[in-house]
């Protein structure tokens, strides 16, 4: 088994799997504190559903692109690429802005969802809060199972460990421990994704120039076959995990060295959290009331 697919599959997963299930702890948390404990299996409900559907829609996509003839393959694997790389991309800018906000934003929808009646807006809450989630992490982990034909079951065993060890990392944040330093570990992990995501949009960019679709820049860049290549050793390992090529075309590298610059200096600015008290106060009479 491809060692750098493993560990790549491993970094998908526990980033994707520690946000799903902060947002389930938070809510299951909020829950019980407030007197309603009674309502989890409801979420729990909700939960596994978006996991289920998530896991099919990841079968089906993958099964999609293996049943498909040259040249239809690569425009599907490079489209998915391309998707993955934007959908990933999108996440990680989307929770550096809302991260601050989430756990009363999350408090306030439960709010609503046991004030109107049923308990079962609660499953309906924690299934549009993972599925989202879920599907992020299937599309991505797609996309890099394509990038690495022979790695691909090692995509998938790896991102199944990192999300058993997200799932502990969201029952340490359900029961109250500080243990984890989450503001640390979603910057380091985020960065990681970011070249992660470069690879797979190069990745998406080589398929669409041997398919026909890039005309421009196609002649090689380097060639360094000789020295590092990507075909096995430690060069296989840096191709699974960042989409390292041995001799890749000049749009193919000029696209990952741009994303990486680009993605990073705006990943890495400062920033200032939106709508920082609107949310907290609503929360504390509803509790009461309840």
């Amino acid at each position: 088994m491809d060692p750098g697919a493993l560990t790549s599959g491993a970094l998908i997963g526990l980033r994707e799997g520690v946000e799903a299930a902060l947002i389930v702890a938070i809510v299951l948390a909020y829950l019980v504190r407030s007197g309603n404990g009674a309502h989890v299996g409801q979420v729990w409900f909700g939960t596994a559903a978006a996991v289920v559907l998530s896991f099919a829609a990841g079968i089906v996509i993958f099964a999609t692109i293996g049943s498909l003839q040259t040249p239809w393959e690569q425009y599907f694997e490079g489209g998915t690429m391309l998707v993955a790389t934007g959908v990933v991309t999108w996440m990680l800018f989307w929770m550096r802005r809302q991260s601050m906000a989430l756990r009363g934003e999350l408090h306030a929808a439960v709010d609503r969802a046991l004030s109107g009646g049923t308990a079962w807006g609660l499953a309906i809450l924690a299934f549009t809060a993972v599925i989202r989630e879920g599907l992020e992490t299937s599309i991505f982990l797609v996309g890099q199972a394509t990038s690495t034909t022979a790695g691909a079951w090692g995509v998938l065993v790896g991102a199944l460990a990192g999300l058993v060890v997200a799932a502990g990392i969201g029952w340490i944040f359900y029961t109250g421990s500080r243990r984890v330093n989450l503001r640390v570990f979603f910057k380091w992990t985020g960065i990681t994704l970011v070249f992660i995501a470069a690879g797979l949009f190069s990745k998406a960019i080589h398929e669409l120039v041997e398919v026909g679709v890039i005309g421009f820049g196609t002649s090689t860049a380097f060639d360094l076959s000789g020295v590092l290549s990507d075909k096995d050793g430690i060069g296989q390992f840096l191709r699974a995990i960042l989409g390292y090529a041995d001799a890749p075309e000049i749009v193919t590298f000029a696209t990952h060295v741009t994303y990486l610059v680009v993605v990073l200096a705006l990943y890495l600015r400062p920033v200032r959290p939106s709508r920082p008290a609107q949310v907290e106060p609503s929360p504390a009479p509803e509790v009461a009331a309840g």
